[in-house]
């Protein structure tokens, strides 16, 4: 009788457990709005390519929010498409030896490449793999969107992997976990807090180019994908301030609500990925989080899901790709010379052809006096990206410390920051152009803000990010042992951020490089101030169809960015996995 009871109980508690309760009805709508909106999109992507010549651009704002809807969809597939590339890229550099003589210095000059650059190749491959239908445009668009987020999210996985603590790394090693289990264990969730605000920055950082993504040409023609940033061109061009400051309250509302739909759950649920033995007093709370976790049935439903991931992560794969080196081996047992030697000999072949290729196509249209006219455009413009890279890092690093620190400040500043991350920069051209005219200034001083403003906030997030991961038990010491004013930044929080630091300047300089091809030639109606540099060299010769100096001008800056990268950034790096790992 007591058995059939508690029998009986039993069942009743299970099926309890499986009805929802009033969490569930809240959460319920949101789920289905978000499927039902995906769907809506990727409706609208399978049309024929047809239908956008026959819907042009309207500045009616009550068109912007399907604008927005459609501009966000193509910005979280690229992220999706970042995040792939991400872990699988940045790992392959991280821990092979062979392979990073190669992945890395690609990166550098992939990042330096400007985002018109790939449009002009992709286009018609992604217009011919689906050929009379508007996804293949939308392919295109998002993938111009990809090239604007994933540099920088690869950078700093990249700096995770090549930091992780060493003692961290031998108790993985100690209960002879497989690089499978330790890239997934460890490597992947002490990266993620660095990871999730670069990605926060991604996000923003690709509003900028929304305005060239979704406006493709190819040859004569022109095909414009209904979005926030054709609706922002189109107010441009027709110099429709009403219909810009519609724009700016629709990414206001668009960037609110992915911070506190996507990134804010993101940055409460890395916190526990934090390496200390004493929690802070003062975690970040996401109320989204906090609702999934009292509901009753979705929450049930996800378990599932948790539980296939968390078996796929304890599976004793050994893959050759994660099998890094981190320490030191002896001589004997060092790889062989012989194996290093052929791949160092194969990569320099590769190069070589690749630079004579170059150098053949340029010298069809190009004369020794351009090219080194062209250099010295390049030491101009790298002049004035080391000034303001050297003047961004003074004002937000200090800035990003205080508000990695405070995660209750950071939970109200995120939104701000990624508002003025996502601002784009050429809604400021104008201003600069009347300015600059009125008062008579010269270009070459005042337009070189303009290259910083859309990139100085890589520095600020990956600053905030290495402060929000400082351990707290670093905090607590410092604070026992009183150590205070300069020799607190000098001996405690500026060595713990200094990787962040570094994966932060990297990408924001790449940035600047690749900002100064709209910064440093500006118009605004008839009027057109041009600063001398690489940037505008590449603008005023993409503008003529002068292709070989075209490929002239993005040559010698991938070769400024790539040099500039190994003879400053790369050694800060490895001094910075050397000495300033967080042991």
């Amino acid at each position: 009788m007591d058995f059939g009871f508690n029998l009986n109980r039993t069942a009743n508690a299970s099926a309890w457990r499986l009805l929802p309760n009033r969490w569930d009805f809240v959460a319920f709508p949101m789920i289905i709005c978000v499927i039902a909106l995906a769907a809506v999109g990727f409706h609208e992507t399978m049309a024929p390519i047809s239908t956008l010549e026959r819907q042009a651009i309207s500045l009616d704002p009550s068109n912007l929010p399907e604008y927005a809807l459609r501009t966000t969809l193509r910005m979280l597939a690229a992220m999706v498409a970042s995040l792939i590339f991400t872990l699988v890229y940045g790992t392959l550099a991280a821990k092979s030896r062979r392979a990073s003589m190669v992945l890395v210095p690609i990166l550098d000059i992939l990042q330096s490449v400007p985002v018109l650059g790939y449009i002009s190749f992709t286009v018609t491959f992604f217009l011919a793999l689906f050929p009379g239908r508007v996804i293949g445009a939308e392919c295109a668009a998002i993938f111009a969107i990809f090239t604007s987020q994933a540099w920088n999210m690869t950078f700093s996985f990249y700096q995770s992997l090549r930091t992780v603590p060493r003692d961290l790394d031998e108790v993985s090693r100690g209960f002879h976990l497989t690089n499978w289990q330790r890239f997934w264990k460890l490597e992947v969730p002490f990266s993620m807090p660095g990871l999730i605000w670069n990605m926060m920055m991604s996000m923003s950082g690709g509003w900028f180019f929304v305005v060239a993504s979704e406006a493709i040409t190819v040859g004569n023609r022109t095909i414009v994908l209904p979005g926030i940033g054709a609706y922002l061109a189109t107010a441009i061009g027709e110099r429709n301030l009403g219909a810009i400051g519609w724009v700016i309250l629709t990414m206001t509302v668009v960037i609110l609500a992915y911070d506190q739909l996507m990134f804010r759950p993101l940055v409460a649920w890395a916190d526990k990925f934090r390496m200390e033995t004493t929690s802070s007093g003062n975690a970040p709370a996401s109320w989204l989080l906090d609702l999934i976790r009292r509901t009753r049935l979705i929450h049930r439903l996800l378990v599932p899901a948790g539980w296939l991931f968390a078996k796929a992560a304890r599976v004793p794969l050994r893959l050759p790709a994660l099998q890094g080196v981190r320490f030191p081996l002896p001589k004997s047992a060092s790889p062989g010379r012989a194996g290093d030697i052929a791949w160092a000999t194969v990569v320099l072949v590769l190069t070589a052809f690749v630079v004579w290729k170059v150098t053949t196509f340029v010298m069809t249209g190009v004369t020794w006096h351009e090219v080194g006219r062209v250099f010295v455009l390049g030491l101009i413009t790298l002049l004035r990206v080391v000034v303001l890279i050297a003047i961004a890092s003074v004002i937000w690093v200090p800035v990003g410390v205080l508000i990695g620190l405070r995660p209750a400040l950071a939970e109200k500043i995120q939104p701000v920051a990624q508002f003025l991350a996502a601002f784009p920069a050429n809604l400021l051209f104008p201003v600069f152009v009347v300015v600059i005219v009125k008062f008579h200034l010269d270009p070459d001083i005042w337009l070189s803000p303009l290259i910083v403003l859309g990139t100085q906030w890589y520095i600020l997030f990956n600053v905030i990010a290495g402060a929000t991961s400082y351990p707290n038990d670093y905090r607590e010491a410092a604070t026992n042992f009183q150590i205070k004013g300069w020799q607190w930044w000098r001996q405690a929080i500026l060595p713990g951020i200094f990787p962040y630091y570094i994966t932060g300047a990297i990408t924001a300089s790449g940035g600047a490089w690749n900002a100064s091809i709209v910064a440093e030639a500006v118009s605004w109606g008839d009027t057109k101030l041009v600063a001398h540099g690489l940037g505008a060299y590449i603008a005023e010769t993409t503008a003529a169809g002068d292709y070989p100096k075209i490929i002239l001008g993005i040559a010698v800056m991938s070769l400024f960015v790539t040099l500039f990268n190994r003879l400053l950034w790369r050694p800060m790096y490895a001094y910075a996995e050397a000495k300033l790992r967080l042991d």
